[in-house]
């Protein structure tokens, strides 16, 4: 293109060789910044990991921070899913729920390679049994079930086998809701390419690739089998964590909240998909506005963490990072937008909803709540 400002015969600069896996472009957008420091309800993380089942030490090195933390910023209390069966729950019960009550609600997992065992599934639900016993106040069902959990035949043991239709019935009967993660991002199952949006973290995480069908299920098989799974267990209390474990598709999961009653959704490590689509979030929420959670699932859990999600769920500011201090963003190389939620519907996604879930009586909050509100 002949450009006269430049057509002087000058030597121009050379064009930086630049590799695409390095360009961290910044935006020049001029844009209002919003910040919200607490919530405009008294909110409960029901996804998080303080344990010590994901690193090599307690994912809260020091709970008396964690605590100042959450009453500075108006957590009333937080799901601890780490709590595993046996002595490692008894130690995260201990660590959390014994020595700070009403601010920690721990959930067991179970061992499912027991159903690769003779008489694994009698073994599950007396581990489930026991677990309710020792204090677990839920149970987390994670995505090995589906992925690598094998049964007695080797073959892969699916949500909805009715081995874990029976066990996770008997968790029903125990009061326990269960939060579940079925999969993963719908682009982990596509072909690690360059088609592939996730690109970047796969590819430092190519583990996560499940995309060789012959060896794992594909992603609508499995998320066909958590919903067989929902209708077989009606007395159970589902949380499906990650936005119903499809958060890159809402009609998707607006036909499982119709469908099934007993599922409620937390929004937990989902921003990057709930912020490129605000608008069918909140339409969403504003049909089913007792059925999402607060959530985070940010281990250790900074300020940041926090003040991104109410600034998401609460203000009507566009285009700001999902994940403050990524040179890279983690799940997708865009920025999000905010819900602006309207604030009668912020009582239930941050608290109210969650304690109907969880069991927790009542609608107006407990003491810890009536605190953070002073």
């Amino acid at each position: 293109m002949h450009d006269p400002l430049i057509d002087g015969g000058e030597d121009l600069p050379p064009v930086p060789s630049l590799k695409l896996a390095d360009w961290q472009p910044r935006a020049q957008l001029e844009l209002p910044t919003t910040a919200v420091e607490r919530p405009a309800a008294p909110a409960i993380d029901v996804h998080n990991h303080l344990g010590r089942w994901l690193t090599d030490d307690w994912c809260a090195p020091d709970v008396g921070e964690l605590i100042d933390l959450m009453d500075e910023t108006a957590l009333e209390a937080m799901v601890n899913l780490d709590g595993r069966w046996g002595g490692e729950l008894d130690a995260n019960l201990d660590r959390y729920d014994r020595a700070h009550p009403g601010r920690f609600l721990t959930f067991c997992q179970l061992d499912w390679d027991l159903l690769g065992t003779s008489g694994g599934a009698a073994a599950l639900e007396r581990q489930l049994r026991e677990s309710a016993d020792r204090g677990a106040r839920g149970v987390k069902v994670w995505k090995n079930l589906g992925l690598s959990v094998r049964g007695r035949d080797g073959a892969l043991v699916r949500p909805d086998a009715p081995e874990v239709v029976d066990v996770l019935s008997a968790a029903g009967e125990l009061g326990l809701p269960v939060l579940i993660h079925v999969a993963d991002p719908k682009a982990f199952f596509d072909p690690l390419d360059h088609r592939n949006e996730r690109f970047d973290e796969l590819s430092e995480q190519p583990q996560w690739s499940f995309a060789d069908r012959s060896r794992f299920p594909s992603f609508e098989e499995l998320l066909t089998s958590f919903e067989r799974l929902l209708g077989s267990t009606p007395g159970t209390q589902y949380i499906g964590a990650h936005m119903g474990c499809v958060a890159e598709d809402l009609d998707r999961v607006e036909q499982m909240l119709d469908a099934a009653a007993n599922l409620s959704v937390d929004i937990a490590g989902r921003l990057a998909e709930l912020g490129r689509q605000p608008r069918r979030f909140r339409r969403l929420l504003e049909r089913h506005p007792d059925r999402v959670l607060f959530g985070t699932d940010a281990f250790p859990l900074h300020r940041s963490d926090l003040t991104t999600h109410f600034r998401f769920l609460e203000t009507d500011d566009e285009s700001f990072d999902y994940a403050q201090g990524s040179a890279v963003p983690p799940q997708g190389r865009w920025s999000i937008s905010a819900a602006d939620l309207p604030r009668r519907l912020l009582p239930g996604v941050y608290a109210d909803n969650a304690r109907r879930v969880l069991g927790l009586h009542g609608t107006g909050g407990t003491e810890v709540a009536a605190h953070m509100l002073r």
